[in-house]
């Protein structure tokens, strides 16, 4: 299924009128993009009531979670393959926004995977 979405994709490089269509301008990448914020947020703000799930809410809550990072993951390596420059421009900023706090992309995935894995685990010691 990953390597699925790091194939590529035309739609990324859709002409219009002769020209090439920009990353941001394919409808299939604003409805994702629209998507994953929405789904994040939702989780997010659901988030906010975990310590009051019961043990399998909480278990359903972090796959939800993992399976969010990864449709994340796979969106922001789309970005990185595209040779878009609006799409490398957004790559660099997330570098550098990430960068101010001494993160990269990558090793923000890993933070996020760690504290999932964290928290399965203090799930199951859980009776």
């Amino acid at each position: 299924m990953v390597a699925e979405a790091f194939e590529y994709r035309p739609i990324d490089n859709i002409l219009l009128n002769g020209s090439a269509m920009g990353f941001f301008d394919s409808e299939i990448v604003q409805q994702e993009a629209k998507q994953l914020f929405e789904d994040y947020q939702s989780l997010i703000q659901l988030g906010n009531n975990y310590g009051k799930f019961d043990r399998e809410g909480k278990k359903l809550f972090i796959e939800q979670m993992e399976a969010m990072m990864e449709r994340y993951r796979v969106f922001m390596k789309r970005f990185e393959l595209s040779d878009d420059f609006m799409a490398q421009m957004t790559v660099q900023q997330l570098k550098t926004q990430l960068g101010q706090f001494g993160v990269t992309p990558q090793q923000m995935f890993d933070q996020m995977h760690s504290t999932l894995e964290r928290m399965k685990s203090e799930l199951e010691k859980q009776p």
